[in-house]
C-alpha cells in the first residue's frame, strides 16, 4: 500500500488504477522530454505474494515495442527482480524503462511514426481543453473484412447482444455491449448489428476486444480495435486475458461529453466491461 501511494503521488496523472479490488496498474512512460517521442505503458498486477515471494504480473504496450526491443527491456526488468528479490521494484522497473527510452530519444533511431486519434491528448500541463475537431475514424467492421473471407458462403446466426448499465462522468457516457461469439464471422456480424443503432454509430469512439477458443488447435484467436483511444483496445483485451473468459466479443461505447478525463476514461472503459461480463 505504501508503495502504491508512493508510486501515485510520484507520477500523478501517469499512474492509473485499473482495478483497485484486484490490484491492477497502468503507468504511462515517455522519454522526458519535452515533446516526448517514446512512450510506453506498463500495465502490472499485483499478486498477493509480492513482493516476499512473486513477482508482478506485467505487459508492456507500445506500438513500436517487438521483437528484440521487446526481449532486450523484458530481460533487464526480470534483472532487477532477480536483483532485488523481496524488495518492491515498480519504482525501479519504471525508472529502467524511461532510461531506454531516453536512450532511444539520443540515438538515431527513428521516431516512431504513431498518430495518436483520441480526443483526449494527454497533455503534461494538466490544462483541460477541447480540440475543436473529430478525428477521422474508420469503421471498424472494415478492420474484420481480411478475416473473414468472401468464400465463406455460411451466414451464420446472429449471436444474442447483452448491453450493460451506462456510466456516466463529466458528461461522458460509457456502456458496454457484449455478444456471445465463435468466429470472426459472427464478431463482425455484431459490430454490424450494432453499428445499426444510430445511438452506437454515433458514439465518440466504438472500443472492442474478443477473444475466441480453437479448439483442435488449443490456442487463442483474439484482437482488439482502439476506434481512435489509444491504447483502450489493448487495456480491453488485457482485461479479458487476465480474466480467463473466451469464445466473447465486448464494445465498449464512448459518447465523450466536452470534458476531459484524463486516465479515469480508461477506468470507466474497463469497469463498463468487467460489469457486462460478470453480468
Amino acid at each position: 500500500i505504501d508503495e502504491i501511494e508512493a508510486l501515485s503521488s510520484i507520477y500523478g496523472e501517469d499512474w492509473c488504477v485499473v482495478d483497485e479490488d484486484e490490484k491492477i496498474y497502468c503507468i504511462k512512460i515517455n522519454d522526458c522530454l519535452d515533446q516526448p517521442k517514446w512512450t510506453l505503458c506498463l500495465q502490472v498486477i499485483l499478486p498477493p505474494g509480492y513482493p516476499t515471494a512473486e513477482p508482478p504480473i506485467y505487459q508492456l504496450n507500445a506500438p513500436w515495442l517487438q521483437g528484440q526491443d521487446y526481449m532486450e527491456l523484458a530481460n533487464s526488468l526480470e534483472e532487477i527482480y532477480v536483483q532485488n528479490l523481496g524488495e518492491s521494484i515498480l519504482y525501479l522497473w519504471v525508472e529502467k524503462i524511461r532510461e531506454v527510452l531516453i536512450e532511444k530519444a539520443q540515438s538515431s533511431d527513428p521516431e516512431p511514426d504513431i498518430k495518436k486519434t483520441s480526443e483526449e491528448v494527454d497533455e503534461d500541463d494538466g490544462d483541460d481543453f477541447i480540440l475543436d475537431y473529430q478525428p477521422i475514424q474508420e469503421d471498424p467492421v472494415k478492420m474484420l473484412n481480411y478475416i473473414t473471407s468472401e468464400s465463406q458462403e455460411v451466414d451464420e446466426e446472429l449471436p444474442s447482444i447483452h448491453h450493460g448499465n451506462p456510466i456516466t462522468d463529466r458528461r461522458s457516457t460509457f456502456q458496454a455491449h457484449l455478444a456471445p461469439v465463435v468466429t470472426p464471422r459472427q464478431v463482425k456480424r455484431v459490430l454490424e448489428k450494432l453499428y445499426e443503432n444510430k445511438k452506437i454509430a454515433s458514439a465518440t469512439h466504438n472500443i472492442y476486444a474478443y477473444r475466441i477458443y480453437c479448439e483442435d488447435k488449443q490456442t487463442f484467436l483474439q484482437d482488439c480495435e482502439d476506434d481512435g483511444e489509444t491504447a483502450a483496445g489493448g487495456r480491453l483485451l488485457h482485461l479479458m486475458q487476465i480474466l480467463d473468459v473466451h469464445n466473447v466479443l465486448v464494445v465498449v461505447s464512448r459518447w465523450y461529453g466536452g470534458i476531459l478525463l484524463g486516465p479515469d476514461r480508461f477506468k470507466h472503459i474497463n469497469n463498463c466491461a468487467r460489469n457486462v461480463l460478470v453480468e
